[in-house]
């Protein structure tokens, strides 16, 4: 793992490493109570993989607009990266705005479906309390704003503001869904696309904006960004039919909470292999919350034996030859196409 993220973040190492320092000082704080909160969250570090890609956009966004042009005058390539530094510096407060704002829609999250553990650590609301929890999700998400500011860029502050309303509103639809009786697929990517899809699509955005990309590229990264979201969508909702330690989540926790996901939305929809009624009324008693553990892994072995899997699979690959086809036909830079394609190789085969 740490070979693959070494070759994806080779032509930002610099950056990240700033947008590093940048991000710690920004949870850097005198109050002893919120401080001690702010470090439990540190503490789960994480792979940073959206600062990552929004680093990558922009730094490849701006070789391709403007460095090729100047790559052989030396004494305008030196005025060129004054010039790239400053615009880098946009992305990567840029990167950080948008990492805090994930990691307080995390805090949120954890309160809202009574989490104990994030990712193999106790939750804020474990730790702490639920009004602590939301509290300190407040001040993150206050602190994005604050971070977002020092781009001193309108179109970037609507981007994150955007954003903001649009995860927000993928969380009221996702409840939503919980209590239809229907099993609708397309309302199952309606909700990826906002809780999950919306956030790298903005990362893309942002980084593009970062460098003042032209609105063709911008277009076409956000493009790239939404793809690449749905498959690390897609991707983390299989795992909820496998037991994993690593991943941080019981096998089954999607059902216990009435979501059902891509797997076996499909075999409840397939025609061709009509789903038992018992099975029908056992996906209608998990959006209820009313599943018994062994109800529950009826449902996972059903899925995984009946093909669910599979085109769960089969449709992140459709998602990733359109965001592969982006990356070859528009990243100009081999050194960025071949990060950003790492990038995307190990969205769609992770692990964990």
């Amino acid at each position: 793992m740490s070979e693959i993220l070494t070759k994806i973040t080779a032509p930002v190492t610099k950056e990240l490493s700033q947008f590093k320092e940048v991000f710690k000082g920004s949870l850097s704080v005198e109050d002893e109570l919120l401080n001690k909160v702010l470090q439990h969250i540190l503490q789960r570090g994480g792979k940073r993989m959206r600062p990552i890609l929004t680093l990558l956009v922009a730094k490849a966004l701006y070789t391709k607009n403007h460095g090729a042009l100047y790559r052989n005058i030396v004494s305008v390539h030196d005025a060129l990266s004054s010039t790239e530094k400053g615009v880098m510096n946009k992305a990567i407060h840029a990167a950080c705005s948008l990492e805090l704002l994930h990691t307080a829609s995390l805090v949120h999250d954890d309160v809202v479906d009574e989490a104990d553990e994030r990712r193999g650590q106790p939750s804020v609301n474990a730790s702490f309390n639920n009004r602590l929890a939301v509290l300190v999700g407040d001040y993150i998400l206050s602190t994005s704003l604050f971070e977002i500011s020092k781009c001193h860029d309108e179109r970037m502050t609507s981007c994150l503001a955007q954003l903001g309303q649009t995860l927000s509103s993928g969380e009221v639809q996702q409840q939503q869904n919980i209590s239809d009786t229907s099993f609708s697929i397309d309302a199952y990517y309606e909700v990826i696309t906002k809780k999950t899809a919306a956030l790298f699509e903005a990362c893309c955005i942002l980084g593009a904006l970062s460098v003042d990309a032209s609105e063709e590229d911008i277009a076409k990264s956000r493009e790239f960004g939404r793809n690449l979201g749905i498959i690390f969508q897609i991707r983390d909702d299989i795992f909820d039919y496998y037991d994993s330690k690593e991943i941080g989540k019981p096998t089954g926790n999607d059902m216990r909470e009435g979501k059902l996901t891509l797997p076996i939305l499909f075999v409840l929809n397939d025609k061709e292999n009509a789903c038992p009624e018992s099975i029908v009324s056992l996906a209608r008693k998990a959006k209820k919350q009313e599943c018994s553990e062994v109800e529950i892994q009826e449902l996972i072995t059903y899925t995984r034996e009946h093909g669910g899997i599979n085109f769960a699979r089969h449709a992140m690959e459709d998602f990733y030859k359109k965001a592969e086809l982006y990356l070859l036909s528009e990243i100009t830079e081999k050194k960025y196409s071949e990060a950003l394609l790492t990038y995307l190789q190990y969205v769609i085969g992770r692990e964990v």
